[in-house]
């Protein structure tokens, strides 16, 4: 079960590689400063009502039917829960 609990730190050059995922695939679709485009929004103030486990479980394995693909070949459920704690609190440039 996916939970924010479990966004421990990656080590530093992982969280480049994400950070750099998030910017550049991610924002793909969610805008490249994230404020929306296909995708919708992934600023603080858009997710903020949203539960944490389930914006991570969306990452790790997308949403049938839209656009959003599952990114768990590519991420860990740890990592996916360490993005939405990056996402909730501000994505660092």
């Amino acid at each position: 079960m996916l939970s924010s609990a479990l966004a421990s730190e990656p080590p530093p050059q992982r969280q480049q590689e994400l950070a750099h995922m998030v910017r550049q695939e991610c924002g793909s679709c969610h805008g490249m400063s994230l404020q929306g485009g296909l995708g919708p929004a992934l600023l603080p103030a858009d997710l903020r009502d949203k539960p944490a486990e389930g914006l991570a479980a969306t990452i790790y394995h997308g949403r049938p039917g839209t656009a959003m693909p599952p990114w768990q070949r590519f991420l860990t459920e740890a990592e996916a829960a360490w993005v939405v704690d990056r996402l909730l609190s501000g994505f660092p440039e």
